[in-house]
């Protein structure tokens, strides 16, 4: 088993100045100047931009985009996420079509789909998802797609509907320990969010299959590696593990921030727990480097 390392900043103030491993450079290249022209051009929302990702820059100068479907107004109000919250008004019939060209003008390799929830939809969104998909095939039938999807309730035929549509990588972010759903994960339930990854195997032996966690909104570690086991218990090949960063003051305090050393030793132990690729690092999101994740990984 991997070396356990101490909490080394357990007592720092939660809203104390970042550390230094948490600075990035504002982005501004050529590639992103015109990739955010084209987000506007075409009336396409990013979770790079509504999640204030830090990698943006990084990201979309390779790019590579995480486009977010279904409006950018989330009927939940997770108490960690920057993305607005409320009576979502917005659908957009044209819009899987607008994505799968904006996919094929762009010449992407890899693109990842998510959504805000939109739990005022009979299915959630899932046969939105489903048309993204099969629009993307379309217009770049060489590109790998990932969706990242909520929870949909639970509800079996919106999996299905999501799954029958065949994408390389299907995400759903489990986002903290059981204990911290309540206080965190506004509408969520942890089992749901388990039992999603278990139907997904059951239903498609041979798709890829991942999931993320943020760090900092005061787990332990006990209940972070509980987590971890829970995740490849459900048979999920890629885990993703970062650093919590506060959006605002109104939303979750940091509870403390993790060294890059103790990210390096989660890594160790979701290897060992047999997660086929994990990403695990301060500034690590749900789908920064997406493209080699998947590469990296194969089921039979």
């Amino acid at each position: 088993m991997g070396v356990s390392l101490p909490l080394l900043d357990a007592v720092r103030p939660a809203d104390s100045p970042k550390p230094p491993w948490l600075k990035v450079r504002a982005p501004g290249g050529p590639k992103y100047i015109r990739l955010k022209g084209l987000m506007r051009e075409w009336n396409l929302h990013s979770v790079c931009e509504e999640a204030r990702c830090p990698n943006i820059g990084e990201c979309w100068e390779d790019l590579t985009a995480t486009f977010m479907i279904l409006g950018d107004v989330c009927t939940r109000n997770c108490g960690y996420c920057a993305v607005t919250h409320g009576r979502p008004v917005w659908e957009d019939r044209e819009e899987p079509e607008r994505v799968g060209r904006a996919v094929g003008e762009l010449g992407l390799e890899h693109v990842v789909i998510t959504s805000v929830n939109r739990d005022d939809l009979a299915d959630g969104g899932a046969a939105h998802f489903a048309a993204t998909t099969r629009a993307i095939r379309r217009h770049a039938p060489g590109c790998r797609v990932e969706l990242l999807i909520p929870d949909f309730q639970g509800s079996a035929s919106a999996l299905e509907t999501v799954i029958a549509a065949t994408p390389d990588v299907l995400n759903h972010n489990t986002e903290t320990v059981p204990r911290l759903y309540k206080l965190a994960r506004h509408g969520g339930r942890y089992e749901r969010s388990i039992d999603l990854f278990r139907r997904a195997r059951a239903a498609a032996p041979a798709l890829v299959t991942k999931s993320g966690i943020i760090l900092g909104l005061g787990e332990e570690r006990d209940e972070l590696l509980a987590t971890m086991a829970d995740l490849r218990a459900a048979d999920v090949n890629i885990l993703t593990l970062g650093q919590y960063l506060r959006p605002s003051a109104q939303h979750l305090r940091v509870a403390r921030f993790y060294h890059p050393d103790e990210f390096a030793e989660l890594a160790v132990r979701g290897r060992e727990l047999g997660f086929a690729h994990v990403e695990s690092g301060p500034l690590v999101r749900s789908s920064y480097h997406a493209k080699r994740q998947a590469e990296s990984v194969r089921i039979s």
